[in-house]
């Protein structure tokens, strides 16, 4: 089952989607960061691989690569500790073009497979460009996600839709990644318009930063991802349960469209996909 099916019968079934984020290497044992989010009822999982100059992200993020590359976290490292996880849904990578291409995209996403990923997000490849990279992944059975902004043309964000695969990746702003941040009409326009251009599910991310605010995007689209608001407690020290109990709000606010007063905003993956499965199931459990 590739990323975009299992989304799309979760979102089927009724079902709000929920996609936490990580900064691959972060800290010793990141691996049960990923854990306790799939016990909290993620949907699927993005793990950031950590460069220098990381264009699209806000000073968290940013501070979370600097002390992954700090601590000596590198693509092969990642890959080798993602390749021993066994959880029950499905991984995908963000990172940019860089790191992909310093050997090839065809060898970047042969690497992401061997290791069980099911898909990629490259935010700095531009729409005109990444036939390259889309061909590479479709080849290793990867889903390559495309994002789509509230300036982008009626055209363009039609392009998108039908390029994109697993998922479109819809910013609530122009800018950087954070926390913070009203619902715009035009925020709420991106989302019904591509819900009309595309049956792929249409995920918010930036700003999404507390269950309320989770909720109220997730009534626009089909669901969320969640990254600076986790790393920043992250990086003050808050641990794989309390993230993932924090993760459990934002689940149960999406459930049931309402926040979890308890968290206001802040003062199974498998090693390799089956030779003969070109995209391999996922475990049950």
């Amino acid at each position: 089952m590739t990323l975009e099916e299992f989304l799309i019968a979760r979102r089927d079934a009724g079902r709000s989607l929920l996609v936490p984020y990580v900064t691959g290497g972060i800290r010793p044992g990141w691996t049960d960061v990923v854990r306790a989010y799939v016990d909290a009822g993620a949907d699927a999982v993005e793990v950031g691989f950590p460069f220098s100059d990381p264009m699209l992200d806000g000073v968290t993020i940013q501070e979370a690569s600097d002390r992954a590359i700090a601590g000596g976290a590198t693509v092969a490292g990642i890959l080798a500790e993602l390749a021993a996880l066994d959880v029950a849904v499905p991984l995908f990578a963000m990172t940019y073009s860089n790191l992909v291409f310093q050997r090839s995209g065809a060898a970047f996403c042969a690497a992401l497979r061997a290791s069980g990923l099911r898909g990629l997000i490259v935010p700095d490849s531009p729409l005109e460009e990444v036939g390259e990279l889309a061909g590479a992944a479709a080849a290793e059975g990867l889903d390559l996600a495309l994002m789509a902004a509230p300036s982008s043309s009626p055209a363009r964000l039609r392009e998108i839709a039908g390029r994109s695969r697993g998922f479109v990746y819809a910013v609530t702003r122009m800018g950087t990644t954070g926390e913070g941040g009203g619902t715009s009409p035009a925020v709420a326009r991106l989302g019904r318009d591509l819900k009309g251009l595309t049956d792929r599910p249409v995920l918010f991310g930036f700003g999404v930063s507390d269950p309320a605010r989770a909720a109220e995007l997730a009534g626009h689209a089909d669901g969320v991802v969640v990254a600076s608001a986790l790393m920043r407690r992250l990086l003050d020290g808050t641990g794989p349960r309390e993230l993932g109990e924090y993760v459990a709000s934002i689940r149960r606010a999406l459930d049931h469209r309402e926040p979890d007063e308890q968290y206001a905003p802040l003062p199974r993956h498998r090693r390799r996909p089956d030779r003969q499965d070109q995209v391999g199931p996922l475990p049950r459990g």
